[in-house]
C-alpha cells in the first residue's frame, strides 16, 4: 500500500482536521512510499522504534507522537535518536492524538467503555473528548475499582467511599483530571481518568464523588489496539500492537 493511500484512509477514518490539537496529526515523519508492515504503539518512544526495527516495519503509528507545542525544537539529545531510527530505516510515522481518544468506536473512551460494560449515554469537556454513560449495573466503588484493575492490568489510585453506589460514570482517558468539575457538575457518581492532581484529591473528598486514577498509559491502550486490528488485513497490512510497559 502506498504511504499517500495509508494517510488519507487514516486522516478519512479519524477526521483529525475537526480537532484543535497540541501536535500535528498524521504523518509526522517522512519514510518509504510502500507500507506493508505497520507497528502500532501508545508512544513513539525509542524502544517502540527498536520494535519496529526490529520487525522490519515500513510505518509506524501511534497515539502520542512527537512535536508537541511549547517543546524545545532543537533536535538534539533523547530527540535526535528518535528522529535518527526513523530517518535511518526509512520508517514512516504517523500519530493521532485527540482524533484517537474522540472516535466513536476505535477511540480511546469508546474502548473503555467496551471493556468496562459501560453504556454512552453523552460527552462534555474541550472538544466533546470526555464521556458520561451508566455501567451495566449499579455497584460499589470497591466492585467497580476491582472490574478496572481486571480489564485494564493494574490496580487504579481510588478516591472516595468503597460503598457508595454508582449509578452514573464520566470517564476521559490520559490526562483528563481537568474535566473532574465537568462531570461533578453532570451528577455522576464516579470519574475515571488516568492521571490525578493534588487538588483533585480534595475536589472528590469534599465533593463525595469518586475518582478513579487507572494509567495515562493503561487507559490509553485501548485506542491504539483497536486500530491496530483495523488495519490488520486492510489491503495486505501486516499490523500489530507493541505495548511498551509503562507504569504511569
Amino acid at each position: 500500500m502506498k504511504r499517500e493511500a495509508l494517510v488519507n484512509y487514516l486522516d478519512g477514518l479519524l477526521e483529525p482536521g475537526k480537532f484543535h490539537d497540541y501536535c500535528p496529526n498524521g504523518l509526522q515523519v517522512e519514510g518509504r512510499d510502500e507500507v506493508r508492515r505497520i507497528v502500532a504503539g501508545v508512544t513513539a518512544s525509542q524502544a517502540l522504534l527498536d520494535a519496529a526495527v526490529a520487525c522490519q516495519a515500513d510505518a509506524v503509528i501511534v497515539h502520542h507522537g512527537y512535536f508537541w507545542k511549547g517543546e524545545d525544537g532543537r533536535v538534539t539529545g533523547i530527540r535526535r535518536q528518535r528522529l535518527g531510527t526513523l530517518l535511518r530505516h526509512d520508517i514512516n510515522l504517523l500519530a493521532y492524538h485527540l482524533p484517537l481518544d474522540a472516535h466513536p468506536e476505535l477511540g480511546n473512551n469508546a474502548q473503555l467503555a467496551a471493556c468496562l460494560g459501560w453504556q454512552p449515554e453523552g460527552r462534555f469537556g474541550e472538544q466533546d473528548i470526555a464521556w458520561l454513560g451508566r455501567p451495566a449495573a449499579i455497584e460499589p466503588l470497591a466492585a467497580l475499582a476491582a472490574r478496572v484493575e481486571s480489564q485494564l492490568g493494574r490496580p487504579p489510585l481510588v478516591i472516595g467511599d468503597s460503598a457508595r453506589p454508582i449509578r452514573r460514570v464520566a470517564w476521559c482517558s490520559g490526562g483528563a483530571q481537568g474535566y473532574f468539575e465537568q462531570a461533578i457538575a453532570l451528577g455522576v457518581d464516579a470519574y475515571l481518568s488516568g492521571e490525578i492532581s493534588e487538588q483533585t484529591v480534595h475536589l472528590a473528598r469534599e465533593s463525595g464523588v469518586a475518582y478513579l486514577a487507572a494509567g495515562h498509559h493503561a487507559t490509553e491502550r485501548g485506542g491504539i489496539s483497536a486500530l491496530a486490528a483495523h488495519l490488520a488485513g486492510y489491503a495486505g497490512l501486516d499490523c500489530r500492537f507493541i505495548d511498551v510497559d509503562n507504569p504511569v
